[in-house]
């Protein structure tokens, strides 16, 4: 288990995979939540994937690709790594990563 924490703005974001399971959580909710739960801004995702433009289940199968994307990494920390770098480019700010439950480390990537 692997698990990075994030700022967005004034909001706290827990980031936790374990194996292929990608969880998140934020100061505004107590429990983690899955990949299938993500909020995805229209714009964004076009941008990301221009064939979605006209279909109706875009969100959906942006999720699915994300979730192929995911699993398409060798192990925890590269898929850790791939998503603190792709939420870099939505404003986040990474702060922390934390590996299999030992203290939290500065994230210098």
């Amino acid at each position: 288990m692997i698990g990075a924490i994030l700022l967005y703005f004034d909001e706290v974001v827990e980031v936790r995979i374990q194996g292929s399971n990608v969880f998140f959580k934020t100061t505004s909710s107590n429990k983690y939540a899955t990949i299938d739960g993500i909020k995805l801004d229209y714009s964004s995702t076009i941008r990301e994937f221009p064939d979605l433009e006209v279909n109706p289940d875009w969100k959906g199968i942006a999720i699915e690709r994300f979730k192929q994307k995911i699993k398409s990494y060798p192990d925890e920390m590269s898929r850790i790594t791939y998503i603190i770098e792709d939420l870099k480019k939505h404003g986040y700010k990474p702060k922390y990563i934390q590996r299999q439950g030992f203290r939290p480390e500065e994230y210098d990537g």
